[in-house]
């Protein structure tokens, strides 16, 4: 589980606040003496190849990656993954990826590093399919256990698809493209931010991001994402208002202007990210919101389908590069 918090950047001299280790998920006690076990194992395998090497023997052949799986990098396009999916209590918490809260409907996902892949997972949405039908749940969380296809639900989006008491079932799933909005697209600047130091949450985007960029001086300045999905430019951009383009990998790009230097609240703008009433630049400026939680929660989350509502779409191949599929390696020949 996390503690739901996202680092508070500490002052420095060089002017530049670096953000602190964010908090971690801690496994799930029914898996923590398998996690062990799992550990040994994996040590002496590391020992025995070592010594084999050593003494001229070949090593023994790794199996290759699971062919169409991502590798560092979060499910995207029309591809099927299989896996497994457990679940855990997030506690109300927003989890790495730094929501204010959890999602009002509960349904939300922990994926591994690999599929959580820094961040870049954060606010998309998965169909997840298992033995009792499928759930639309929002990525919010990583689980630094979790292998490659380990999801790991929520308690409520669990049971949508099994018996809890089964606690582990095998599932299928998918990236959902282009999701329902519940909304134009909202920003939170970080508590600690100032004209000298800038970093922003965007929300209710639908698709995974590629870029935030900000204008400043009549140029637009790309913003580092961060593990725990805030977007920095550790120099600042200004004391404000801010027009802030966000694009995400599917090629969808909106801007939204009159973004105000207001850390710790949540401001809704008047831009969609793509659909009905989508546009390339904001109309008006940005209203926020009196508190975190008065942000609106994504009701449009479930499907009662096991298709996704969205027909599938290919990212664009000029806008990622991270989120490409990995070509799956070769087994060498000696490995038969």
């Amino acid at each position: 589980m996390t503690d739901g918090s996202a680092p508070h950047p500490p002052t420095t001299t060089g002017g530049e606040h670096p953000p602190t280790p964010v908090g971690r998920r801690r496994a799930p006690v029914r898996t923590r003496r398998r996690l062990a076990a799992a550990g040994l194992a994996g040590l002496a395998v590391v020992v025995a190849v070592t010594l084999a090497v050593r003494g001229g023997a070949a090593p023994a052949c790794a199996a290759p990656p699971r062919a169409g799986l991502p590798l560092a990098a979060p499910p995207v396009g029309g591809a099927t993954y299989t896996g497994k999916a457990t679940f855990y209590d997030s506690e109300g918490a927003g989890g790495n990826c730094s929501r204010p809260a959890a999602p009002a409907n509960r349904l939300y996902v922990a994926l591994g590093p690999s599929e959580y892949a820094a961040g870049a997972a954060c606010g998309g949405f998965l169909d997840v399919t298992g033995p009792r039908g499928t759930v639309r749940v929002l990525v919010m969380d990583q689980c630094p256990e979790c292998a490659p296809g380990h999801l790991d639900l929520s308690a409520e989006a669990f049971a949508r698809i099994a018996d809890p008491v089964q606690g582990v079932v095998k599932v299928s799933y998918r990236a959902v493209v282009n999701p329902s909005l519940p909304g134009p697209l909202t920003f939170r600047l970080k508590e600690g931010a100032s004209q000298w130091w800038f970093a922003v949450l965007v929300g209710d985007h639908g698709n995974p991001l590629r870029s935030v960029e900000v204008r400043q001086n009549g140029a637009w300045r790309a913003a580092d994402r961060q593990d725990y999905n805030y977007w920095l430019i550790a120099s600042g951009a200004g004391p404000g208002p801010y027009s802030i383009r966000v694009t995400d990998v599917y090629g969808h790009r909106a801007t939204a202007t009159g973004i105000r230097m207001l850390p710790g609240q949540v401001q809704r703008s008047t831009t969609r990210m793509y659909g009905a009433g989508a546009a390339t630049t904001a109309a008006r400026a940005a209203k926020p919101s009196r508190s975190p939680s008065a942000r609106a929660t994504p009701k449009a989350s479930v499907s009662p389908s096991p298709t996704p509502s969205a027909a599938p779409a290919e990212p664009d191949p000029t806008l990622i590069d991270a989120v490409a599929p990995a070509t799956p390696s070769t087994v060498p020949a000696a490995c038969g």
